[in-house]
Parts: structure tokens; C-alpha cells; sequence
């Protein structure tokens, strides 16, 4: 129940301070991670309604998997919190895993610097990268649990939220330990640009995997987030979800980017393949340089075929991937 009302609160916080009553586009960007649960406040694209009708509520109702690495009862009360925010509104499971992949994915292992310590993004100018475009929302969700919980910094908030969502929509159980940080303004800022351009290639993948420390099978575990979901194309300029069970995590991305066939979308947008069948999915150019890639594609095919390799990597590089630019004594 106190998630209920603080999500309504915060709703009605969000349209007030912004005097409108849904959310005014925000910039258009090709930042392909970005875009996992990339929706407004007042503006949706499938509510929950429909998400009953894909298990996404059952799912929800049936998580026990509560607490953080100790399972403490303040963790518990978090956990709980984040779960009737969910239940209240499906489209935020999603939107929560992108707030914790982008606050972590500002990392570059070869200075140390970025990384989900810090909770930086709450600050321009990383508050206004583009890859960022409104996770302020998704930020202001979650102000409530943080009013309600003052000991917990916001950086470890935003990555349990992700790991919360994850597992909430069936997924693996993701390792995640307390212990970040929040700093103050001007502290710890990183560069735009540390993300994954959707519009690019195999090459560039790389790149941006390598500074976070992951090599191929990282770089593919991590892309099957990518299950979860929507692009809109008020926010990346791209539309459209990868699968037909957007917020239930499964190896579908994978399956559908095998078997299905894909062409060009025809449209005003920028490049993105739709499936010839129902033209109702979509794939991102950096999801089509997974199949052309040799190196990439043999991972493909192994979490194509197999369910559980895929849970099972995708929940140890996606806790890597909170962990990454966190000082642990």
C-alpha cells in the first residue's frame, strides 16, 4: 500500500512541477540501451491491462526473492516498495533496468572512472546525456522509497531497483551488494558517449564493451536486456518492442532474432528492422550486428538454444556490470 500512494504522489509530482499532465517529448537520441523500458509518466505505449495478459501481474504477485545482500528488513521494505510500483504499473520493470544500466554504464575501466558509485547522473551534465533522456522520471518514482529510507545511498537504490525489476519479471537472481556512495554535485563527472549508439556497428559494440571490462559473451549476455521492453521513438527515435512478452524476461530477443525473418523498416525514422510476419517487432542495427558478427553469432546460438546459459550469464555480467567502478575494501 505505501508504494501505491507514494507512486501516485510522485505521479502527480512529476505532471505538477512540469506543468503539463504528460510528459513533453524529450530529445531524440540512437542510444540503443537507453531505450529498455523507455517510457513516460502520461504517455505509455501498453499499459497494464495489457501486461495482464502476457502472466507479467502472476509474475509479480508470485516474487519472494526480496532483500538485498543480507537480506536485511530495510532491503526487504525496499524490495517490497519497488514491487507495488511494478504491480501498479508494469512499464516501470523495465524502466527501472534502465536506470541501473545507465547509471553503471558510464564506466571506463581504464581510468576507473564512472560507474554506478556516486549515483552521478542525478547531475548535469550527466543528468542530460543523451543516452539519459528521461530517467529523470524514473528518478522521481523512486524519490518517495528514498524519502522513506534516508540510510540508503541513491546509487545503491538505482542498481537494486534494476536487480529488484529483473527478477521481479521472472529472471535470473542477480548478484548486488550495498555500499555506494552519492556524491555531491560536480564530483565524479564522465563524458557523454560511454553508451551504445544504436545506430552503429559490431566495431563499435566492442568498444564500448571493452572499457566496461567484457569481452563478446558479455557484450551478447548483456544485449539479451533487450527482451524487456520498448523503444519509442519520442525519446530514441526508434519504435517498437523486440518481443511480444515485453515485460517478462526470456531468451526470446535471441529465438526471434534467429528465426524470424527481418527487413528494413519503411518509415520517416531512423534504420530499424521489423519482422516480415507481423511488422509488430523490431531490431536495432546493433542487434542485427550480433547475427552478422561470427564471433558474436555463436552466442547467439548458445543462448538461442539454451535458456538457462543465458540466465546464468546475463545475471553474473549484469551484477559485474552494477559492481564496476565501486571501491570495496
Amino acid at each position: 500500500m505505501f508504494s501505491r500512494i507514494v507512486a501516485r504522489t510522485a505521479r502527480v509530482a512529476v505532471a505538477s512541477s512540469r506543468g503539463m499532465a504528460t510528459v513533453t517529448a524529450a530529445p531524440k537520441t540512437t542510444n540503443a540501451l537507453m531505450t529498455v523500458g523507455a517510457v513516460g509518466v502520461g504517455a505509455l505505449a501498453l499499459g497494464v491491462s495489457q501486461a495482464k495478459s502476457d502472466g507479467i501481474v502472476d509474475t509479480i504477485k508470485g516474487y519472494v526473492g526480496l532483500g538485498g545482500s543480507s537480506g536485511s528488513s530495510e532491503w526487504n521494505a525496499v524490495a517490497a516498495e519497488l514491487k507495488e510500483l511494478i504491480e501498479d504499473d508494469a512499464n516501470l520493470g523495465p524502466f527501472m533496468v534502465r536506470l541501473a544500466w545507465h547509471c553503471s554504464g558510464s564506466y571506463n575501466k581504464a581510468d576507473g572512472s564512472g560507474g554506478s558509485n556516486g549515483a552521478t547522473m542525478r547531475f548535469n551534465p550527466e543528468a542530460g546525456h543523451g543516452g539519459n533522456a528521461g530517467l529523470d522520471l524514473m528518478r522521481d518514482y523512486l524519490e518517495p522509497i528514498k524519502a522513506a529510507h534516508p540510510n540508503v545511498s541513491y546509487a545503491d537504490l538505482y542498481t537494486f531497483a534494476g536487480k529488484t525489476a529483473i527478477e521481479i519479471m521472472g529472471g535470473p537472481s542477480i548478484p548486488w551488494k550495498e555500499g555506494r556512495a552519492d556524491f555531491a554535485e560536480g564530483q565524479g563527472v564522465t563524458p557523454d558517449g560511454r553508451l551504445p549508439d544504436a545506430a552503429q556497428g559490431a566495431e563499435h559494440l566492442r568498444t564500448v564493451f571493452t572499457a566496461y571490462g567484457f569481452g563478446d559473451q558479455g557484450l551478447v549476455a548483456l544485449s539479451g536486456a533487450h527482451c524487456l521492453g520498448f523503444c519509442h521513438d519520442d525519446r530514441s527515435g526508434f519504435v517498437g518492442p523486440w518481443t511480444d512478452e515485453p515485460y517478462t524476461f526470456t531468451n526470446k530477443y535471441f529465438t526471434y532474432m534467429k528465426d524470424k525473418k527481418w527487413q528494413l523498416k519503411s518509415w520517416d525514422g531512423p534504420a530499424q528492422f521489423e519482422d516480415v510476419d507481423s511488422q509488430t517487432l523490431m531490431m536495432l542495427p546493433t542487434d542485427m550486428a550480433l547475427l552478422v558478427d561470427t564471433n558474436f553469432r555463436k552466442y547467439v546460438d548458445l543462448y538461442a538454444a539454451d535458456d538457462a546459459a543465458f540466465r546464468a550469464d546475463f545475471a553474473k555480467y549484469f551484477g559485474a556490470l552494477m559492481e564496476n567502478g565501486v571501491p570495496r575494501s
